[in-house]
């Protein structure tokens, strides 16, 4: 860890926000924060480092370190065959986000009931990049529009559902509470030479008050009424799958994660980490730290929910462990999670000056942020400064 912390003329300030989701990708927000710092500190040594948690913005996340892009021919979550990328890691590892595929932002999809949606995508990704020789998947988990237990990404694997006559259902919520009995012999063999990482940043079991179907599947569409009906779909489809596979993680942490999509990614042996934490790792945050005099952060909203693994509040314990200040400019803060917040970051910013709409704020975003990280920079500078004497 350094110890000369003494104010140089060229302070070193690493720039790693979170996207502003709807608005903004992480890059163009550390861009933006970037622009505002240089207006303050016009001889500011930068370091950009997107980063993200597991949800939308991953891929592009992981890619800012190196990579490419590949776009695959998939199914979504209605079923309709289109084109999504994913990244294809420079040591060969294949990084996939649900947020992509089958994601909560695809309008095309949202139209249909949550109850008919399918994980199918996740497991056509999987078993294209299988043909192709990769064997290391990343795959995000956050984001996502379904709640079936990752049964779609089983079945597009090699899966089989069958009813009590024998016949073979699809692999949507609604046809699982009609489940009977399960298949598993035609899983895709490869599957037992790949190491696949879920990338998550809930701890929720599959099933219960804190599972899939009663804590996000509102999120997603499932009525208030309809959550006793999903939770016992997805209940009975582990009931079922888990004496067929010899595996159980119905009650694991992060079983929960993406609809039971962390579920599925467990029963075939996948390990459950952080998001953050795995972005913050690949991107090798740590190293641009260790020099660092000061961590900007940031989200599109901030609020308890920041301090339970999200990029931001990671992305801070990693700088406090090489002892450097970080501090949070995110589009919006919760003001009962402020105090929270401020046991963690040195300043806890919203880039809305006034009373403002929220289209305006997303559309503005960029100069807000701007505006905001100058007049930051300048405070922090001139404490800086003043420390020296």
């Amino acid at each position: 860890m350094p110890t000369d912390r003494r104010p140089t003329s060229a302070p070193v300030i690493v720039i790693a926000p979170d996207s502003f989701k709807g608005s903004l990708t992480a890059r163009q927000v550390a861009d933006a924060i970037g622009r505002g710092i240089l207006q303050a500190i016009p001889d500011a040594r930068l370091h950009f480092c997107p980063i993200a948690d597991g949800g939308e913005g991953t891929l592009d996340a992981m890619l800012h370190a190196g990579g490419k892009t590949q776009m695959i021919k998939l199914r979504d979550a209605s079923g309709r065959l289109r084109e999504a990328p994913v990244a294809i890691l420079p040591n060969g590892t294949a990084v996939i986000e649900s947020a992509e595929i089958v994601g909560i932002t695809d309008t095309h999809a949202m139209a249909l009931p949550v109850g008919s949606r399918s994980t199918e995508g996740i497991g056509d990704a999987i078993r294209i990049l299988l043909d192709q020789g990769i064997r290391s998947f990343l795959i995000a988990l956050g984001g996502s529009s379904t709640n079936d237990g990752g049964a779609g990404m089983l079945c597009a694997l090699g899966l089989k559902l069958y009813d009590a006559a024998g016949a073979l259902l699809p692999s949507s919520p609604v046809a699982l509470q009609k489940l009977a009995r399960i298949d598993t012999s035609g899983l895709d063999s490869r599957l037992a030479e790949a190491s696949i990482t879920g990338m998550s940043d809930v701890d929720n079991p599959l099933c219960g008050d804190k599972g899939a179907s009663a804590v996000f599947g509102p999120q997603k569409g499932v009525q208030p009424e309809q959550v006793a009906l999903f939770d016992q779909a997805l209940a009975h489809f582990a009931a079922l799958l888990e004496p067929a596979t010899g595996r159980q993680a119905a009650t694991m942490a992060g079983a929960g994660a993406a609809g039971g999509l962390g579920y599925a990614l467990l029963m075939l042996g996948a390990q459950l980490e952080s998001g953050a934490e795995t972005v913050c790792r690949h991107i090798g945050l740590d190293a641009y730290l260790q020099n660092a005099d000061w961590l900007i952060t940031g989200e599109g909203r901030s609020d308890i929910q920041t301090l339970h693994g999200k990029a931001p509040f990671v992305a801070a314990r990693h700088a406090r462990s090489f002892g450097v200040d970080s501090t949070l400019l995110s589009g919006a803060i919760d003001q009962q999670a402020l105090t929270a917040l401020r046991q963690h970051f040195t300043g806890c910013f919203s880039i809305v000056l006034g009373p403002v709409s929220l289209a305006q704020a997303i559309a503005e975003a960029d100069q807000l942020l701007q505006a905001s990280a100058g007049q930051i920079a300048a405070v922090w500078h001139a404490g800086r400064a003043h420390g020296a004497h």
